[in-house]
């Protein structure tokens, strides 16, 4: 079938002032994925607890069709402050059921009928969720136009430069933040050169389809070879920013999929996050100007 559009990694919840609310980068890429009326799937994993029974069944209220095993470790928690600014700091926990997602016949099943896959560099920290995801781009069939998504999301120092390299050598779109390239360039040994040259070393270092560069307030890019995509970030009234990037990856992804030029997906995204950005949690229900976009 070669259809499902797949977010794999951690699923948590947002422990946040107001109470919890689930989280994960892939959960909220593969929800925004399904609003835009794409087959989304979450794959990741849960403990056997309240914690993990109250994910899947906040999955199955939303409609998010999801892979999610029960395994023998606490369900993912993640404690969010937000500063003044509207700005999330993250304590993530560890040793939880995220960090040992099963290489199953289901997973592998999927694998094999995905049409793209968004993964991150949190949930490598641990070797047994690495070695799943590996597994699974392995198991991708290996046609020109699937799309492998590689989120960057450095938090609390669960990353390494051999999990970076590997991960970007294993995508053909790279999804990265301005504070996350000034790092990685520093790994990589090249810190002296501008944000635009930066991303024009790793497009062409890594044979990558597409950079997508976000630099918060200060507006967002799109690299392809050869060309820039500019956007400005929309001025809105921030609620919280928890979950805005995943959105801004969801709307990119589920437009170029639909056969949008780069920079209609480029300001689908733009949109869609600017307006994640006016609700309070990571999975708001779009309206239908966006869906429609």
């Amino acid at each position: 079938m070669n259809e499902f559009v797949v977010g794999m990694g951690e699923a948590l919840w947002d422990v946040l002032p107001e109470g919890k609310k689930i989280g994960g980068a892939p959960a909220n890429f593969a929800y925004h994925v399904s609003q835009f009326g794409l087959p989304g799937r979450v794959i990741s994993a849960v403990g056997n607890d309240a914690l993990g029974n109250e994910i899947i069944e906040n999955f199955t209220s939303k409609g998010l069709n999801h892979l999610i095993e029960r395994v023998p470790y606490p369900t993912g928690t993640v404690q969010v402050e937000i500063d003044q600014a509207g700005i999330p700091q993250y304590d993530i926990k560890e040793n939880v059921a995220w960090d040992n997602i099963p290489c199953t016949d289901a997973v592998m099943n999927i694998a094999k009928n995905t049409k793209a896959v968004c993964f991150g560099s949190l949930a490598q920290r641990n070797v047994v969720s690495r070695n799943t995801i590996n597994s699974f781009l392995d198991a991708m069939p290996s046609t020109e136009d699937n799309l492998v998504v590689f989120d960057v999301n450095l938090r609390q120092g669960f990353y390494n430069k051999e999990i970076l390299c590997s991960s970007m050598r294993r995508c053909n779109i790279l999804k990265i933040n301005d504070e996350e390239l000034v790092t990685v360039s520093r790994m990589f040994g090249y810190p002296g050169i501008d944000l635009q040259d930066k991303c024009w070393i790793l497009l062409g270092k890594y044979n990558l389809k597409m950079l997508i560069l976000t630099c918060g307030i200060n507006g967002s890019y799109v690299f392809t070879p050869g060309n820039v995509s500019f956007q400005p970030t929309p001025k809105v009234e921030v609620a919280d920013t928890v979950g805005a990037g995943d959105s801004f990856t969801a709307a990119f992804i589920a437009s170029v999929l639909k056969g949008k030029t780069v920079g209609d997906a480029h300001r689908c995204a733009v949109t869609t996050s600017a307006f994640v950005c006016t609700k309070k949690g990571a999975m708001p229900i779009l309206p239908d100007e966006i869906k429609e976009m």
